[in-house]
């Protein structure tokens, strides 16, 4: 009898049935098939041996992806909280920045404004002394004008022509 080729199943070797022979079961068709059991069970074994390996190996790359996904949500979660730092604190410099620059720009309009009280009073004292000093150049031009248009200057003049023809004849007589 010939031994079929195809891995036994629990099936098959439950329902096997062995021909009596002159002392019980015929040697050669147990062998046979215990020969056959003993194949594919090592074919079974090497199966399974390979098939744990692989498992193994899998077993491994898949805690190696998962420590990655692990490793790249906690590092999602880093740059995300990250960013929201940054964010915030970007807000709050730019606050404070705003906050100073207003002050500042308080400051330059304020410093502005007195500076120009101070030259709007400057100017105003620069009037009132341009007055003060036309009023007396006035009066003394007016005074110098009376003092052309006085009789006393005429005679004065009378007197030092005389007084100088005088010396001049004097020089002359001597």
């Amino acid at each position: 009898m010939e031994v079929a080729l195809v891995p036994l199943t629990p099936l098959d070797i439950h329902n096997k049935e062995f021909n009596r022979g002159f002392r019980g079961y015929d040697e050669d068709e147990v062998n046979e098939f215990l020969d056959q059991i003993i194949k594919d069970y090592e074919q079974v074994i090497r199966e399974k041996k390979e098939i744990e390996e692989r498992v193994h190996e899998l077993t491994e790359k898949l805690g190696h992806f998962t420590n990655i996904e692990e490793t790249l949500n906690k590092s999602i979660l880093i740059a995300q909280e990250t960013a929201e730092d940054v964010k915030r604190n970007a807000q709050k410099e730019g606050k404070l920045i705003i906050k100073e620059a207003e002050k500042n720009a308080d400051r330059i309009i304020n410093e502005s404004l007195a500076k120009s009280r101070k030259i709007m009073l400057d100017i105003e004292e620069l009037k009132k002394q341009s007055k003060v000093y036309r009023t007396r150049f006035r009066m003394l031009i007016e005074a110098q004008l009376e003092m052309l248009d006085n009789d006393d200057w005429d005679h004065m003049m009378d007197y030092q022509m005389v007084a100088a023809g005088e010396d001049v004849d004097g020089e002359n007589g001597e």
